[in-house]
Formats: structure tokens, sequence, C-alpha cells
């Protein structure tokens, strides 16, 4: 797992959207996992801006979804696959029906997260998926005592993620759905690449915890201490907890310049 602390957004905006960028160049049909939520929004800007200077291409790629709502109407501004069409996949150049996420909205929840698997592997998998972090420690909607097994499926949303949520809510607790369709840990960690952003000093703790506890269902996100290629992505504040933060600033500093994200 490699731990690169940036100033800011802005910098690991650039440093993410590099790397895919470089991806895109030399893998045009190359696969991406897409997160909603706060923290990948400076990267889906600067994506876009590359984008618009004619940098980057999406249309031949694909991509899939973390995560979405059970229940949410297909037109409710907050259903996740609305709010990636809104944050990244409209202001690009993805073809039609080349980005996907569950249905939150399947009659028969089980078939269409064995469908959202089979649709994963079709596509020849992840090469890079972008994460955030829950302050409990969950990616995706991966709560805490997750099964680090875990494959695509419906989970009840905590109370705290529920909170932290309303904000997209109009601060209203009660409109925010209490189940969700979520891929699993072990589909996460079936993704070639994982590039996780933080930022904020409240997800110091959960930052800590997945880089440097012990790999524990209770703090979902350290899983990814099992994967061959993680790439984290936080601010100081986010770093605040972390006992090595001078070895991890040493070793990006002089890391070979060949060696990309």
């Amino acid at each position: 797992m490699e731990l690169i602390i940036q100033p800011g957004p802005a910098e690991s905006a650039r440093i993410v959207a590099d790397a895919i960028v470089a991806l895109l160049k030399r893998k045009p049909d190359a696969v991406l996992g897409l997160a909603t939520g706060s923290s990948p929004l400076a990267v889906y800007d600067e994506l876009v801006r590359r984008h618009e200077q004619g940098e980057v291409s999406f249309a031949r790629a694909r991509a899939f979804l973390l995560d979405e709502y059970v229940g949410l109407p297909a037109d409710h501004p907050q259903r996740y696959r609305n709010v990636i069409e809104t944050e990244l996949v409209g202001r690009v150049d993805f073809a039609d029906g080349a980005v996907q996420g569950p249905d939150g909205l399947a009659q028969d929840i089980p078939a269409a997260c064995a469908a959202y698997e089979e649709a994963i592997a079709a596509a020849g998998g992840v090469d890079l998926q972008i994460l955030g972090i829950g302050t409990d420690g969950h990616i995706a909607f991966n709560e805490p005592g997750s099964s680090l097994a875990s494959r695509t499926r419906i989970k009840t949303l905590t109370r705290q993620t529920r909170v932290d949520n309303a904000r997209f809510f109009d601060d209203q607790i009660d409109k925010v759905p209490t189940h969700c369709l979520t891929q699993g840990l072990a589909t996460i960690q079936a993704a070639r690449h994982l590039v996780l952003v933080a930022t904020g000093r409240h997800k110091a703790e959960a930052i800590h915890q997945m880089v440097e506890g012990p790999v524990s269902a209770m703090w979902p996100a350290s899983v990814l201490q099992h994967h061959p290629h993680v790439s984290v992505l936080v601010d100081p504040a986010a770093a605040a907890r972390l006992q090595l933060a001078d070895y991890y600033r040493e070793t990006y500093e002089t890391k070979p310049a060949w060696q990309g994200l």
C-alpha cells in the first residue's frame, strides 16, 4: 500500500488524474470503477478539464459504480446513477450504456446483484477503482462487520452513515434510505489498481486503522492491506493519526520518477 500525503484535494486530484489518463492512453477500452461522495469530486473535475483540453477520451472506456441506494425513484437527484451523470459521465464522452450501476429498483435483489457481478466479470474486471472511505472505515457501503469475502449484495446502512449522508438529503436523516446495493469487499479487491482519496480530520481515525491497524471486519477498509496495488492519497488532516507519516512522506519523495502511481 502506497501512502501519499498531499497539501489538499487539488494536488491529489492531479496525481489520480495523471494515472487515469495514462491508463486510458495505453488501454483506451479500460474499465474504471467510479465512486460517488465528496472525496472524488476534485478528481472528476480534473478529468473533465483534461477532456475539454483534448488530453483524454473516455469514448471506448467502460465504468461500473460501487453502490446504489435501494428504492430511490429513477429520477431522484441523489440516486447514484444520476449523481455520477452530473459529476462526470455527462461532462465527458462515455458512450451510451458504457457506465453501469447496481439496480436499486430491481424486484429480485439477489438476481440483480448476481447479474452485476457477472457484468463486471464479462467486461474483464475493473482496471482502476476509485474509492472514498467513511468515518467508520466503510468502503462502498460495506459497513463495519461486513464479510471480507463479500460480493455485491444488499446492506443495511448504519445510523452513522445515514447521518453523514443526510447533508445530501436536506439534512433530514429520515429521507436517507435505510438500504443499498453495494459491491462487496472481495469484489472491490478484484480490481487491478485501487485508488483511495480522503481529506479532513474526521477521516483520520479511519485512515489510521486502514493503513496501520489490524485487518478486521470492524474496519472494512483494512482489507486493502491484502491488495497488491493500492494508492492512498490523503491531506495532512486525514493523515493526522498515522504513526509512520514521516516515513510515508520520505518514501514518496524518493520514489523513482518512472514508477508512477
